[in-house]
């Protein structure tokens, strides 16, 4: 594997580890991410944040790499009903994203694709 490859993959397994944890620290602003009717939204922000978590160190091991690619390429669209209901809330009187611009919020939407490009260059054999 090259240098860039190994060291863009310990970056994304740095990103989704960090975000994963920011779930536990900072609730309630994934909280308010969570669109409407979702049941126990608390437990999902939650879970998610176990799941990024994971998957990002899943990542750094050859043995479950391709899993975790696979699994956090699910993940991501999996989550991006939400990041799709913060940008659609921006702007209105009950923003989703609290302090975030709303062309932020929806510059958001596309990089979800760019991190779904970037996990599914380590779904190959990495050996």
């Amino acid at each position: 594997m090259s240098w860039l490859k190994t060291a863009a993959k310990w970056g994304l397994a740095a990103l989704m580890v960090a975000g994963g944890t920011g779930h536990f620290l900072t609730t309630e602003t994934y909280l308010r991410l969570m669109p409407p009717g979702l049941p126990a939204p608390r437990e999902l922000v939650y879970l998610s944040g176990v799941i990024e978590a994971g998957l990002g160190l899943g990542l750094l091991l050859p043995r479950t790499q391709r899993f975790a690619a696979w699994a956090l390429i699910a993940t991501l669209l999996a989550i991006f009903p939400a990041n799709v209901y913060g940008a659609t809330s921006a702007g209105t009187d009950h923003p989703a994203m609290l302090g975030v611009p709303v062309w932020m919020a929806w510059a958001r939407l596309p990089l979800q694709f760019v991190l779904i490009v970037w996990a599914y260059w380590y779904t190959r054999d990495p050996a």
